[in-house]
């Protein structure tokens, strides 16, 4: 009797909490707690695969749209959000990146594995850097603080690639939310990105041009295609027939293409671009460009082979601490100015485009990027389409994201007020159906004196000795500071940061051996110096420092605390 009292106890209170937690949700992350069933109501809903709705309902039910209109029933379990003033997006897509895998740690160090010794590359059969098996799907880490960061912007996905080599492996379509890593992961592999940057300078091994780059590349694909033919032949008829040589590359780039993945081809400048179109039809593969920003300029050819781009939203501009005496050519000045306006004359000639963040590191800018291409000429509706469906559909995706419609993953960004306006603001975030409030990054209280622009030798000494990093940083009128910090886990984003008065504070996420925590700058700008303090969170450790303008020359690696 006892335990069946104590059973009904503990179901009312079951039943209790429950209720509780519709009446008053949570305000933090949506980790476990909330409900499965969300309504927005009200709200102006941009579907981007048709026209906008006013006062319309959007339903979600465990991570799935189920219903997208102006009368609809809502389920009876469902959190009523009310979107009066509100306005519902597509979760935005970063179409090509890296975030979702964390810097890799430094090489070296005592508490580093050896690695193997690399071999010098004398020719194709040693191939050199290349590492098409690596997957973004294997290698991505919730650990990397970016994904808070990039959802917090309004990013529900990216396509992730690693870096590295010419072939430095295979992407993949990543989620920005989930318990595991596995949940992240939406499509893999979608793409073989290549790159053309050598390995090294001249007399560095093979290969050490431009030319090698494209020879050894062009070898590869040869190779590949003589191996998924021989490898067919034998596997009809393996008796009396010598079996193939096994070659990891050459495995790895059949399964890709045999899965019909993009190849992409970076191509920035006219000259790239109308070798980009020579390279996919020589080596007969499904192509796309990455880079782009010479577009405006050769639209139509682009359009006629009927190749998508990706356009690299990191326009051009002169270096910070570039010699003022120094005259760019008219070119340069020309491409500064016109880089913008290839979106639109890509649109124009009818090209299936996405945007990327190229060398941006604080998501605000990708979208301030976008909106210097809309003032370019580019209509606002496109700029979102290739935030959304469009790097869907160049993904083979589009079937379940990229749209507020029915049936798709439930990728939201709700806004109170158009997405590319500076004054917006936005209010939370849906992935795969779970809801984030958005965190802004603290604001400066006073105006700021001076600018801290530019990039900083950083000085300190930690346990070990002497130590110094370089800090590129970027203020916006109102105070805010992006940018990022060379160090051993490779360049650190700007997670927050700020300057109020003649007080600055920002804030990085690396990785230890403990495990990623953030690096906290803070302490005063006098207008030609920086004086603070290093406060790295998980070591419960505080250095001091000094910080110098610098020139754009390379720095010392930076050891925090003494972690390899």
């Amino acid at each position: 009797m006892r335990l069946k009292l104590l059973r009904g106890c503990a179901s009312a209170l079951c039943l209790a909490a429950l209720g509780l937690l519709f009446v008053y949700p949570p305000l933090a992350h949506g980790q476990g707690g909330e409900p499965q069933y969300f309504a927005i109501r009200g709200a102006k809903v941009v579907s981007v695969s048709g026209p906008p709705l006013e006062g319309a309902t959007v339903v979600v039910s465990r991570g799935v749209i189920t219903a997208v209109a102006k009368d609809v029933t809502i389920p009876p379990e469902a959190w009523v959000i009310d979107g009066k003033g509100l306005t519902v997006y597509p979760g935005l897509v970063d179409a090509f990146s890296d975030v979702g895998i964390p810097a890799a740690p430094p090489a070296g160090g005592e508490n580093t594995a050896p690695r193997r010794p690399q071999q010098q590359a004398r020719g194709p059969e040693d191939r050199p850097a290349s590492t098409p098996w690596r997957n973004c799907a294997d290698e991505a880490s919730l650990s990397d603080k970016r994904i808070e960061t990039w959802r917090n912007g309004g990013f529900t996905t990216v396509i992730c690639a690693p870096k590295g080599g010419f072939f430095p492996g295979q992407a993949a379509v990543l989620d920005l939310a989930g318990e595991r890593v596995g949940d992240l992961v939406v499509k893999s592999p979608v793409a073989i990105p290549l790159s053309f940057q050598t390995t090294g300078g001249f007399g560095s091994g093979f290969p050490d041009s431009l030319l090698g780059v494209l020879a050894y590349i062009h070898q590869v694909w040869l190779d590949t295609a003589w191996s998924i033919k021989a490898q067919a032949m034998y596997e009809n008829n393996p008796r009396g027939v010598a079996r193939p040589r096994y070659d990891r590359t050459e495995a790895a780039l059949a399964e890709a293409l045999e899965d019909h993945v993009l190849v992409l081809v970076p191509a920035n400048n006219t000259v790239e671009l109308r070798r980009a179109f020579e390279l996919v039809d020589r080596w007969q593969v499904k192509g796309a460009i990455y880079g782009g920003q010479m577009g405006y300029e050769v639209a139509p050819e682009i359009a006629a082979k009927k190749l998508p781009v990706l356009v690299d939203l990191k326009w051009p501009e002169a270096e910070k601490d570039a010699d003022p005496e120094s005259r760019p050519s008219l070119g340069t000045l020309r491409f500064r100015d016109r880089a913008p306006s290839t979106p639109a004359a890509l649109a124009k000639a009818g090209v299936k485009f996405a945007f990327y963040s190229g060398g941006i590191t604080a998501p605000k800018d990708i979208l301030k990027a976008a909106k210097k291409s809309i003032d370019a000429g580019l209509a606002p509706d496109a700029a979102l389409r290739a935030f959304t469906l469009s790097p869907a559909e160049i993904f083979g995706v589009a079937d379940r994201l990229g749209s507020i419609e029915n049936g798709k993953i439930a990728n939201l960004v709700v806004t109170d007020g158009d997405l590319f306006e500076e004054k917006t603001k936005i209010k939370m975030i849906f992935v795969d159906g779970q809801r984030f409030e958005a965190h802004e990054p603290e604001k400066p209280k006073e105006p700021p004196k001076g600018d801290i622009t530019g990039k900083w030798k950083v000085s300190y000494t930690t346990p070990e000795g002497p130590e110094e990093s370089t800090a590129d940083l970027t203020m916006d009128k109102d105070g805010t500071i992006s940018g990022s910090i060379a160090s051993p886990r490779g360049n650190a984003s700007i997670i927050s940061g700020y300057l109020s008065a003649d007080r600055f504070s920002f804030t990085i996420n690396i990785i230890l051996d403990e495990g990623p925590t953030d690096v906290t700058f803070s302490g005063t700008f006098d207008g030609t110096s920086l004086k603070g303090s290093i406060n790295v969170v998980r070591l419960a450790l505080t250095l001091d420092f000094t910080g110098v303008r610098s020139a754009p020359t390379g720095s010392r690696a930076v050891n925090f605390g003494g972690a390899q």
